[in-house]
């Protein structure tokens, strides 16, 4: 199984919206083929593992990270080639959570007299799909929200300077992060900051599609996020629902999507529903301190990674990753969990899920 999910992690970034998955296929203490989801669209990994097979896999056990689908998509039911193949038994790493199998294609194998066993290494199984979990039953995104600070909490100098805070390994798992998840999202407060790209620079990645945040439709049609639009998706999410100032930007390659605002600001819960309907199923969050405080408050955020270096800026109005009101008491703040460290150069990333992060105006 532990192969199972290393196969499984090589679909990362291009099976979305559909789960990675890894399959190992052993015969008589040996393995004889192994494969894993390529891309959305394109071959299960139980049915590239059996292409995979160097003998016949009749009388095989199947490992594999996710339950079989057992419905016709863009590839027939997994169960099928399970069943023709004459696997004599299947060890599953967790169930799938989508309505359309849920437990039926466990339930068909067992019906068909193949041996199933269930749950073994299940929570690294889960943590691997927790993107494809979260989305297949709210048809929201899973967001992230992403950001780098010093050690005494500071996103920039006094004086806005803030290349780079971090050293160039981290600099590296930021793009891994842009290639893992279907879209990166930022206010138009750091595209009239830095003038961006925010696009992936890891050899061989996938480019997130390119969301801001922009209330008022103040990018400037000369931003390098625009200027590419037409070769990296963006999203221009606004309030402005002025036609002949959408217009410019639609002609440039951007889409614009535009819904009711709340407090002054794009709807962000509104703006979700939106982007799940895209297909859009994770956002890593790369916004300012003000869209970051936005998305917690409104309880959007599902796991926070934060990369900090051992540096100290100080200065009492320098940035910090989180602004406006802020919780009025330590027990009403977000809470997380489950946290774990790795260390990158010189730096550290901390990367926790968000629990708890129900928000009370007091």
């Amino acid at each position: 199984m532990r192969r199972a999910l290393e196969l499984a992690e090589r679909g990362m970034g291009w099976t979305s919206p559909n789960p990675m998955v890894g399959a190992v296929l052993v015969k008589d203490g040996r393995v004889i083929g192994e494969g894993f989801h390529e891309r959305y669209g394109e071959a299960h990994a139980e049915r590239n593992a059996l292409a995979s097979c160097r003998e016949d896999p009749s009388g095989a056990d199947l490992y594999v990270t996710l339950e079989p689908c057992c419905h016709y998509g863009k590839q027939p039911p997994c169960t099928e080639a399970v069943l023709e193949a004459g696997i004599r038994r299947v060890v599953i790493g967790s169930g799938d959570p989508n309505p359309l199998v849920a437990g039926k294609g466990i339930e068909i194998l067992r019906r068909n007299g193949v041996l199933v066993e269930e749950y073994v290494l299940e929570e690294e199984c889960r943590r691997l799909n927790e993107v494809f979990f979260h989305f297949i039953q709210t048809g929201l995104p899973f967001v992230v929200m992403k950001y780098a600070m010093t050690l005494d909490g500071k996103t920039a100098c006094y004086t806005g300077a803030s290349k780079w805070i971090t050293g160039e390994e981290a600099r590296a798992h930021v793009q891994k992060q842009r290639h893992r998840y279907r879209a990166i999202m930022a206010g138009v407060g750091t595209v009239l900051a830095d003038d961006p790209l925010l696009t992936c620079r890891m050899e061989g990645g996938r480019n997130p599609v390119r969301i801001i945040c922009d209330s008022r439709l103040r990018t400037p049609l000369s931003s390098r996020i625009v200027q590419t639009a037409e070769e990296v998706p963006v999203i221009i999410a606004t309030c402005c629902g002025q036609e002949e100032r959408q217009e410019p930007y639609r002609a440039a390659g951007c889409r614009v999507l535009a819904g009711p605002e709340k407090e002054g600001r794009v709807d962000l819960k509104w703006l979700m529903e939106e982007l799940g309907k895209e297909k859009i199923d994770s956002i890593l969050l790369e916004g300012g301190s003000c869209l970051n405080w936005s998305a917690l408050k409104e309880g959007l955020v599902h796991k926070v990674q934060a990369y900090i270096a051992p540096k100290l800026f100080g200065g009492e109005d320098a940035k910090t990753p989180i602004a406006g009101k802020g919780f009025p008491s330590p027990d009403k703040g977000v809470f997380l969990r489950d946290s774990r460290i790795m260390r990158l150069g010189a730096d550290f990333l901390i990367e926790s899920e968000v629990c708890g992060n129900v928000y009370r105006d007091h």
